[in-house]
């Protein structure tokens, strides 16, 4: 009589609960890392003195762009903002782009230090939690890359960035709600004045997506700049429904 298979069974923790908490802090002293700004040995990708002294964004910002303004402002957009107000309603920036934080933004995007990721992750949180009657959004959503890209670089930083922020903030993450449909070119290497037509009509909600009518959305990327992608973004947002879209960004460029 041939033999039924046995049902199969979810496998259980491959090491007991208590074991598991314990495991990262004895294996600390075996595999320690060094913080890459300062080279002092560390739990994670920078240390806390370095954090401290580059990365505490205690710097008045424009609550809707995120770039810097007077002491007694931060309570009310810029002019710029007023002048012609964007897509998305409200930016939380960590940090400025500035030395040295910005040789950190670019290996995180060119050189695959993903280890960069989750510390990054972990200023934004700090950053949401010092933003003074900031509303959590009800879904995170990252920057798309184009699928040539995405190729090229095995992965995008957005995301990356994106899961850890979710699971600090408490937030459902839609790693596909949006899509890029244009492989532009980088905002960096484009003029400023032509940066808005770069972006325009890249993006669009990915079929089979949800509904987003009254939902606050978060975008999240690694570095703001002229910000015309992420108001090109929150536009299509908007357009399928958002009441409401803001940015989490690590790094905001200061006016030039």
């Amino acid at each position: 009589m041939p033999l039924l298979p046995r049902p199969w069974r979810r496998p259980g923790p491959l090491f007991p609960p208590l074991l598991s908490d314990l495991l990262p802090r004895l294996l600390q002293p075996l595999l320690p890392s060094s913080c890459v700004l300062c080279g002092a040995t560390c739990d994670e990708a920078v240390c806390p003195p370095c954090s401290l002294a580059y990365a505490t964004g205690k710097q008045p910002r424009c609550p809707c762009c995120a770039n810097p303004v007077g002491p007694h402002d931060t309570a009310r957009r810029c002019g710029a903002c007023l002048a012609d107000p964007p897509a998305f309603d409200a930016t939380v920036a960590a940090c400025a782009y500035a030395v040295p934080l910005d040789r950190l933004v670019l290996q995180l995007k060119f050189g695959g230090r993903l280890a960069l990721a989750p510390w990054m992750a972990r200023r934004l949180g700090d950053a949401a939690a010092a933003h003074a009657g900031l509303a959590l959004p009800d879904v995170l959503c990252p920057v798309p890359l184009g699928p040539r890209r995405l190729i090229e670089r095995g992965y995008n930083q957005a995301l990356e960035m994106a899961r850890p922020l979710a699971r600090a903030l408490g937030i459902p993450l839609a790693s596909r709600l949006a899509q890029r449909l244009v492989d532009t070119a980088a905002q960096s290497g484009v003029a400023p004045a032509e940066r808005r037509r770069n972006v325009r009509g890249a993006f669009a909600l990915a079929d089979g997506q949800v509904a987003l009518h009254g939902r606050h959305v978060g975008v999240v990327d690694d570095v703001m700049t002229s910000g015309h992608t992420l108001d090109e973004l929150a536009g299509v947002l908007k357009q399928a429904g958002a009441a409401r879209v803001t940015n989490f960004v690590f790094a905001r460029t200061p006016p030039h």
